[in-house]
């Protein structure tokens, strides 16, 4: 027996939840510093409950070589990459319109 989704009422296969959420999302990304003058890349706007803030900090850590973290609904890197930001974060399937880049 299939297991149906709470939200849509559709079967787990055919439930699409998770991609609507992924277009509704408002991100923010933005430039922080933080003690000692220190650089970084805050993406604010992620629900942790639909999205794996953990996997999605580890490849964004990867594809830039910096370290940072991931808590409490934000992720935070090491270092400027508000300019290439957007283009990863739609290579992780979320929509260009839901990006604002401050």
């Amino acid at each position: 027996m299939a297991v149906i989704c709470n939200i849509c009422g559709l079967p787990n296969d055919l439930c699409a939840c998770g991609d609507l959420a992924k277009d509704s999302t408002k991100i923010i990304v933005r430039l922080e510093t933080r003690r000692f003058k220190k650089k970084g890349t805050m993406i604010e706007g992620l629900d942790p409950k639909l999205n794996n803030l953990d996997k999605v900090a580890k490849e964004l850590k990867a594809k830039y070589a910096c370290g940072g973290t991931a808590k409490d609904g934000y992720i935070f890197l090491q270092g400027d990459h508000r300019d290439t930001m957007k283009d990863a974060l739609i290579n992780l399937g979320f929509a260009e319109s839901s990006i604002e880049l401050h």
